[in-house]
């Protein structure tokens, strides 16, 4: 085939390569079509990957946290082995004496909240129906408890036709139980590894490919490295500052389980926005449930600690991560949460960091082709210098 036989638009779009790419297509289709009809030969393979994949990606997240602090013991002439080992069993031993203090009080806390919790609950409701009969909503509230009343009578009926996938729930919780057991025993173990060759694994895998691909590859990791680092750091960072500044401001106001429903928010604000409303729902209850004044006292401390983390907190330790607007970060997490569920409402954000560094990578691609192709003749695209070949 005679390449000055193509437009330049067939040139601008790779010309050859434009139809040994879509051929390429087509194969990828017709292999995802066979591998549809026989899927059974893979579940093996499934197996492996769901088991390995938790393991590594706690590894990953505890590489981005550890891997600074042993890049400066490594600049103040430790070994790396002797400061990776120096950071684990302090790590860990800070984690234990933690565990070890705190846990009669945890244990107490969520011993008597779960117990007292349906009660609240109950309380609340009951409040919430006497406060809604004498208002102007009390004729819709009684016309839909009837609508409810008479739909939903045959409820627990229902529910007990599933009682039958009881043994097999049992059984996913077994499942379950065993994969984060494994997860937990084996991730220090990568995680030991990553930070002791992770550099080396990484050049190992760029020499595989051929040599004028690897520029290429080396700044798409690289800035990889950067947006998905930087925002674990500070993310996790953020958490925990939002669960110190709470548990202080708890005991300050004399809020019941101070320590749980800290713990709880410091989890939950790891999920940007939607952690945040998760997280103080608990506290609500308990408040209203104890006093409204008691309410209002919550809602300053809440008011005061979210001040602090919009302010001051996020803006210095977030300050390297990804610009990305909050309605986009919204619409990632319903999506990875509607895909994926809770491991993809945890891990969308970072997912999307990854996805963006290669969109952005390609676009930088195509604003240099286009500008060797038109820019003469319409005018260039301005090459940022991290887009610059």
């Amino acid at each position: 085939m005679n390449t000055k036989s193509f437009s330049r638009f067939m040139k601008f779009m790779g010309g050859r390569d434009l139809i040994y790419g879509l051929a390429i297509l087509i194969l990828l289709g017709i292999t995802i079509y066979i591998y549809q009809k026989i899927s059974f030969i893979f579940h093996p393979l499934l197996v492996i990957f769901s088991t390995v994949v938790p393991p590594v990606i706690l590894a990953f997240i505890a590489y981005y946290l550890i891997n600074p602090i042993v890049n400066f013991l490594q600049r103040i002439r430790i070994p790396r082995v002797w400061g990776i080992i120096i950071i684990i069993l302090g790590i860990s031993g800070l984690f234990t004496g933690i565990i070890l203090l705190s846990a009669p009080a945890i244990e107490s806390q969520v011993t008597d909240l779960s117990k007292r919790f349906p009660g609240y609950i109950k309380q609340m409701s009951m409040d919430f129906q006497v406060w809604i009969s004498q208002s102007f909503l009390g004729p819709y509230y009684d016309q839909g408890y009837n609508w409810i009343t008479s739909n939903l009578s045959d409820l627990p009926a229902k529910i007990m036709t599933y009682i039958g996938g009881a043994v097999e729930g049992i059984r996913n919780v077994a499942s379950t139980l065993t994969h984060i057991f494994v997860a937990v025993f084996t991730f220090p173990f990568i995680l030991f590894f990553l930070l002791k060759d992770g550099d080396r694994f990484k050049q190992y895998c760029l020499n595989l490919l051929p040599p004028k691909y690897r520029n290429d590859l080396n700044q798409i990791l690289r800035n990889m490295d950067v947006q998905v680092g930087s925002y674990i750091q500070g993310q996790i960072i953020v958490a925990t500052c939002i669960g110190l500044l709470l548990f202080i401001g708890y005991l300050i106001i004399g809020l019941e389980y101070a320590l749980i429903l800290a713990i709880i928010a410091a989890v939950t604000s790891v999920v940007p926005y939607l952690g945040p409303m998760i997280a103080i729902s608990p506290a609500v209850i308990i408040a209203m449930v104890d006093s409204p004044f008691m309410l209002l006292k919550l809602a300053i401390v809440w008011a005061a600690v979210q001040l602090l983390e919009g302010h001051l907190i996020s803006p210095n330790i977030m300050g390297r991560t990804m610009k990305v607007h909050p309605l986009t970060i919204i619409i990632v997490l319903l999506v990875a949460g509607n895909l994926f569920g809770l491991v993809g409402v945890i891990l969308g954000i970072p997912g999307y960091a990854i996805l963006k560094v290669l969109v952005q990578y390609v676009y930088g691609k195509f604003k240099q082709r286009y500008n060797r192709f038109y820019g003469d003749e319409y005018g260039t695209y301005h090459i940022e210098e991290s887009e610059q070949p």
